[in-house]
């Protein structure tokens, strides 16, 4: 039986949002449905009292001192919706798409955008029937929040648009009635409450933070699998020396790494008949790089838990006193610069990854045959691997300028200060795999050099490991086609099998904060 997640509104964990994305099926807590009732009750109350209350009976943006007649409520709403419906470019991953419709359901849940409970269940439906509308990637700038993808997902709720359903694309209205389901009329306000929001961004930059979480686990095994190929020492790893430097990051990191390789007979022999001092800052200085890494990924992460347990919405509704109040929760700062911390740590855990892999190569570094084949010049080995290793690593570091320090005024300057959260977050997936790539280039990398080293072993952790590279991957005797093991071993990294067969329990976690 697949997982089930239960959505407690506000309160869900790091862990949830990782279990939906994986494609864990959702419910909904019921217990919040008072809450988004009286909310619901409130924006009813607003409407027949018709005074001007931004969002429920004016226009939007700079427009918001038009006037709009009660029986024109309905369709304001379904006219925001369908004008805002302006994205282009690829659709968003049904993985994301599944996320944001969760992510959107808990912050409508918690009352405070005033909108009905069946409004809410229905973007429920559309998790229990795997009904996932397609939603444009581009067109946010994450303020006020992200209203071209969202009211794409708004407008497949009324039957415009598109679904994906089982794989298939097809209009929205026939998606709905295949499932029994008849097409939603917005009530006062419950456009706006779809549109406003930060739940794109916020989906694109968990996804990220999961999908970083399984390449830096993989990126201690092989950067282990690299000291040892090459020989190199665990000294470095020597808890007394990140004693003295305090950051705890660094310490589980360098931890990691002497478990990973404790028992290893390859080290043993560096320590006996290796003149070498010092090793290059690749080997040497994990502790201290992956360490800042994983600080930052921690700390992305916790930012991330944060607002995806949020109301981004704007104007919110505090039932209890019937007022509304308008204010800049739709602002995407904060996901923004989590979505830099990201990018800034995907592209050093694919930088350091892939000078191990240049330093195996060189045989004047590695003392390894050049280019880790056992007849080079007629072979070329790893010579274009680590070519590709470091094309990934340059395009890295051109993804991982900042998203957030940019900015462009719209909407006619009323929204003159933007975010670039979507930009931000968007760009991560793409980062995500490339450093995939790169560490399952020092996979296959760092299990050839050891296979010289034979018949000396590495460490158990390590064994496994290598065992289940070579379930997959032979080792390289002569030149072959090549790109099929790089495709083998980035599979292994992608679903996180390489830290499985370490031990997962050796292994830095988010959680840990």
């Amino acid at each position: 039986m697949s997982e089930i997640v239960t959505l407690h509104a506000g309160a869900a964990s790091l862990a949830d949002w990782r279990a939906i994305y994986r494609g864990a099926a959702v419910t909904l807590d019921p217990s919040c449905r008072p809450a988004v009732e009286a909310g619901a009750a409130a924006v009813a109350a607003l409407v027949a009292q018709h005074e001007p209350v931004y969002g429920i009976n004016t226009g939007f943006g700079r427009l918001a001192s038009v006037r709009i007649d009660d029986a024109d409520l309905a369709t304001l709403q379904r006219n925001l919706v369908l004008s805002h419906a302006a994205g282009v470019g690829e659709p968003l991953p049904p993985a994301i798409v599944r996320l944001v419709l969760a992510l959107k359901v808990a912050s409508l849940a918690q009352g405070a955008s005033g909108v009905r409970w069946t409004t809410v269940d229905r973007l429920m439906d559309l998790l229990r029937h795997d009904l996932l509308p397609i939603i444009p990637a581009q067109g946010s700038v994450g303020a006020s929040g992200d209203l071209a993808p969202l009211a794409h997902l708004a407008a497949a709720l009324i039957g415009d648009g598109e679904m994906s359903v089982g794989g298939e694309r097809i209009p929205a209205v026939k998606a709905l009635a295949a499932a029994g389901l008849a097409p939603l009329e917005f009530a006062p306000k419950e456009g706006l409450a779809l549109l406003n929001g930060t739940q794109v961004s916020t989906a694109l930059a968990l996804a990220a933070v999961f999908e970083a979480e399984r390449v830096f686990r993989a990126a201690l095994v092989t950067g282990a699998l690299a000291t040892d190929a090459a020989r190199g020492s665990d000294g470095p790893f020597d808890p007394r020396i990140h004693a003295l430097r305090r950051h705890q990051t660094q310490i589980v990191v360098a931890e990691s790494l002497r478990a990973l390789l404790a028992g290893s007979a390859i080290r043993a022999s560096h320590l006996k008949n290796d003149d070498r001092l010092q090793d290059p800052y690749c080997l040497r200085c994990q502790p201290q790089v992956m360490g800042a890494c994983l600080d930052l990924l921690r700390h992305a992460a916790s930012i991330l838990e944060t607002e995806a347990n949020g109301v981004s919405d704007n104007p919110l509704i505090f039932a209890d006193t019937g007022e509304v109040l308008s204010g800049g929760n739709f602002h995407a700062e904060p996901v923004a610069f989590a979505a830099d911390q990201i990018a800034i740590t995907l592209c050093e855990i694919g930088s350091l990854a892939e000078r191990r892999v240049a330093m195996l190569v060189d045989a004047s570094l590695s003392r390894l045959p050049a280019f880790l084949t056992p007849k080079p010049g007629l072979n070329s080995g790893f010579m274009i691997p680590q070519v590709t290793a470091a094309a990934l690593a340059a395009e890295n570091k051109q993804k991982a300028f900042p998203a957030s320090v940019d900015s462009i005024p719209t909407s006619a300057n009323q929204e003159d200060h933007v975010a670039m959260s979507a930009h931000g977050a968007r760009r991560l997936l793409a980062m995500a795999e490339n450093t995939v790539q790169i560490v399952a280039i020092e996979l296959l990398a760092a299990a050839q050099g050891c296979d010289f080293h034979a018949p000396l072993a590495s460490s158990a952790p390590l064994e496994r490991v290598r065992a289940l590279l070579r379930r997959h991957v032979p080792p390289l005797d002569h030149d072959r086609f090549i790109a099929p093991d790089i495709a083998a071993a980035a599979a292994l990294v992608r679903t996180g099998a390489i830290a499985e067969a370490a031990g997962e329990t050796l292994l830095a976690s988010l959680e840990a904060r």
